[in-house]
């Protein structure tokens, strides 16, 4: 850097500069491209974000296997299973959608110099490689808790990437050095391009050798007896195609739903504790789902970086006081009270509560009118506050909010309260506030379950999505009828129908209800309608059993929602039915929370523009600042099409993402480019630093949090050979193709030079094997806690302090050699 007053360097990439810099100062346009470099980082964290959300829909697509079981009704289960194999998701799309910068950089370098090699796009795969392997290990193996360590379970599938990510730089450097020096041979790109599909086949050939063969120790994580308790369900249990056959991880979850037989076991081993109301319950179902679900690498890359550029967080948000009784069940030390409906104790209380927990009001109504009901005691006087409380409709601009109180005078059992509604003659999708009832408890007054009530603001000029309200219902068998409700939502323009009918279960039609097919008629306006199914009371205990009701064939413009099936439980047990079906719907939201992608543009639109996607009480400052440096970058995405666009099942959002990762991958290399220019810095020293970094940063902290929270190290280290496989045979496989094919047409030959890149790939190498020695010595030897992640503190520290000089010594290295100070 001797010439930094010296005239205007000429410093120029593919795209940049866009403008004339001639005039500008030497040290303005090195914080100029210094600054445009970092803030592009996070714009490819953002779009990757993005990226991933659509691998992660196109890789949990399901499809329903068929297998025997004599339990259930003519001998057939039918079980939702994963399409997409894991080990072939990680090492296809789910590599692709952490290496994607680094691979299309590298592709873009070629094709843009005239299909002739560059130094940025090979020297980042390598930087990112040591970056991977070395530093994201080192902070994985340190940052697990005192105490605890981390193993990978799925170790030949770890074998094989390791063998194969050896095997690529070692291939690198034959290939550079040794079989064709200083250019690439046709066969050679083809061979290193046909090693990724070769990659995934082995791999997938490993990963199924698992399958009827491996076993699982059961993960006692939670002290209730483990036969069939809810909070002591092994995540892993024995069975053929455990790891194959399942979707889903959560003992709570059945495809993606909330299991309501869970639910209700749940209940029955914590009582009614006192401080168990209904949304307590659901709280601690939704963290106990979340701690036993099973998340890809996808869900981990796109929770850090949601994480770090203030966005909308997927991860559970729990109250202090939740946390608090989530341990005293894992410690058994919650009392076993009866469950009892009856708040009024026999009716020496006065219980207030709202009539109905939701209610609907169209926009053109103007107000909604809630009723509020005192029930049992009636002799005194009981009082009770209430306020209205934001959901995706807000205060101000679409209903009027209210907080006061209600007093009812002896003898007095309803009361109205009334809240007006904003009419903005704009079309919106469905949005709900709350309101909340509140007292001071006391021997003569409490509140009663429906102390929460949902209001939904509809618009009514479209025809409508038909819907069941909720994936199953509860029906006592004394009942004489279950009366399902069918929901009309976005709208309630016209008359419609839609057809029913029912399937059996382990209910019989005939003999435990009376099903059979029928038409349902909404009118004009009209939102809610119930199909009525009388059920046969025979006067003889039986298990509960369960029925399914399916609607199909709308007419009048009408469309069937996600919910188009539910299911029928009849049930003996009438103690707390009521509290599990709110209980129930209350999990289903908690649940909803912790989806990665969004359902439409409006709410693409509406997280973008808000700081952590509009949960303000969760932002901190550093959030408010990232978001504020993102905002435009954030804005700009949202036109990518949500993954649901056009049923595409996430792949228009797959390719639209790709899309501008290739054009933000166009700009960073200018902008590395340029800067390594003004200030000196070779283009290969650039790559393995600054590009290196800002490329991978996300995915370390995608690993720690992988590390913390993960009962294994797949997915945190795991996964990092085999990614840095595909980043030569995709990221240097391809180019290498194209452009030894585009010479081959010119009689002529692709030339490469070996000498700075061959070097470093070589220092690499010796860093890996030495990183992967490390890892096999930990799996084996006590000292380290025969684990690869975590173990005793000083050996732990020890191992990550080494493996980070490691990858500081290959950087020192290849750097000198670049700048000829050393060879």
């Amino acid at each position: 850097m001797d010439n930094m007053t010296d005239a205007p360097k000429i410093c120029e990439g593919l795209i940049l500069p866009l403008t004339d810099e001639s005039g500008w100062s030497l040290w303005f346009r090195i914080v100029i491209y210094l600054v445009g470099l970092l803030w592009s980082f996070l714009a490819v964290a953002i779009i990757a974000d993005v990226f991933m959300v659509s691998i992660e829909v196109i890789t949990s697509r399901t499809r329903v296997l068929k297998i025997a079981n004599p339990d259930f009704p003519g001998g057939i289960e039918e079980v939702e299973i994963r399409i997409w194999n894991d080990t072939v998701a990680n090492l296809t799309l789910m590599a692709l959608g952490s290496s994607a910068p680094e691979i299309l950089l590298s592709v873009i370098e070629v094709t843009g110099k005239g299909f002739k090699s560059g130094k940025l796009g090979p020297s980042t795969i390598v930087g990112s490689a040591a970056f991977n392997l070395l530093v994201i290990t080192a902070v994985c193996i340190m940052s697990i808790p005192k105490g605890e360590s981390r193993g990978i379970r799925m170790i030949k599938v770890f074998a094989t990437t390791t063998a194969f990510s050896l095997f690529a730089y070692i291939w690198l450097f034959l290939v550079l050095q040794v079989i064709s020096p200083n250019k690439i041979e046709i066969w050679e790109a083809v061979v290193t391009f046909m090693c990724f599909p070769i990659l995934v086949v082995v791999s997938y050939i490993f990963d199924r050798d698992f399958c009827g063969t491996k076993k699982h120790e059961p993960d006692m994580e939670l002290g209730i007896e483990p036969s069939r308790n809810i909070l002591s369900t092994p995540e892993h249990a024995e069975s053929p195609c455990s790891d194959q056959c399942q979707a889903e991880g959560s003992p709570f979850l059945t495809s993606g739903h909330v299991d309501k037989k869970a639910v209700a076991e749940f209940m029955r081993e914590v009582g009614k504790h006192p401080d168990l109301d209904e949304s307590t319950i659901a709280q601690l179902i939704a963290l106990e789902a979340q701690k036993h679900e099973v998340h890809s690498r996808s869900w981990y890359r796109v929770n850090a970086s949601r994480a770090l550029l203030g966005q909308k967080k997927i991860e559970q948000e729990v109250e202090p006081h939740v946390l608090d009784l989530y341990q005293k069940i894992k410690n058994k030390e919650m009392p076993t009270n009866i469950p009892t409906a009856d708040h009024s104790a026999g009716g020496t209380k006065a219980v207030v509560e709202f009539r109905a927990s939701s209610c609907a009001v169209y926009e053109n109504e103007k107000k909604v009118h809630i009723v509020v009901e005192r029930q049992g005691l009636m002799s005194v006087q009981a009082v009770v506050r209430y306020e209205t409380v934001n959901g995706t409709a807000e205060a101000g601009s679409d209903y009027i909010a209210q907080r006061s109180t209600l007093v009812f005078e002896p003898g007095e059992t309803e009361k109205i309260i009334e809240i007006e509604i904003i009419d903005d003659n704009e079309w919106e999708p469905d949005e709900t506030f709350f309101v909340k009832l509140a007292m001071d408890p006391n021997e003569e007054t409490c509140l009663g379950h429906r102390s929460v009530m949902q209001v939904v603001i509809m618009n009514d000029d479209e025809p409508g999505m038909l819907e069941f309200t909720k994936t199953s219902f509860l029906v006592k068998e004394s009942a004489g009828s279950v009366f399902v409700p069918v929901s009309r939502n976005q709208g309630v323009d016209g008359r419609i129908e839609v057809q029913w009918r029912t399937k059996d279960m382990e209910a019989l039609n005939g003999s435990d209800y009376i099903g059979g097919e029928g038409t349902l008629v909404f009118e004009h306006n009209e939102k809610e309608k119930e199909i009525e199914i009388p059920i046969i009371d025979d006067q003889e205990y039986e298990k509960d059993e369960s029925f399914q009701i399916e609607l199909f064939e709308p007419t009048g413009g009408a469309q069937l929602g996600r919910l188009k099936k539910t299911v029928v439980t009849i049930i003996n047990d009438d103690d707390y039915a009521g509290i599990l079906d709110r209980v129930v719907a209350i999990t289903h939201v908690n649940m909803d929370r912790l989806k990665m992608g969004n359902a439409s543009y409006a709410d693409q639109f509406k997280d973008a523009m808000n700081v952590n996607g509009g949960d303000l009480e969760g932002a901190g400052a550093l959030d408010y600042f990232m978001h504020f440096m993102t905002f435009a970058f954030k804005v700009i995405f949202a036109l990518v099409p949500p993954p649901g666009f056009l049923n595409s099942g996430g792949w228009i959002t797959f390719f639209c993402a790709l899309g501008m990762i290739g054009l933000l991958t166009a700009i960073v290399g200018d902008l590395a480019s340029i800067f390594g220019c003004l200030i000196n810095l070779d283009d290969s020293i650039t790559a393995i630093t600054f590009v290196a970094l800002g490329t991978s940063l996300p995915d370390l902290f995608a690993s720690k949090s992988a590390a913390l929270n993960e009962k294994y190290a797949d997915n945190s280290i795991g996964n990092v050979t085999g990614s840095n496989s595909v980043n030569v045979f995709l990221g240097l496989g391809l180019p290498w193709l194209m452009a030894s094919l585009y010479w081959a047409v010119r009689d002529d030959e692709f030339i490469v030079p070996a000498g700075d890149l061959a070097f470093s790939v070589s220092v690499y190498t010796i860093c890996a094997v030495v990183c992967i020695c490390v890892l096999m010595l930990r799996r084996v030897l006590a000292v380290f806690g025969k684990s690869e992640l975590g173990g005793p503190f000083g050996p732990k520290i020890g191992c990550g302090v080494f493996l980070i000089f490691l990858w500081i010594l290959y950087v020192l290295l290849s750097s000198l050699k670049v700048t000829r100070l050393i060879f």
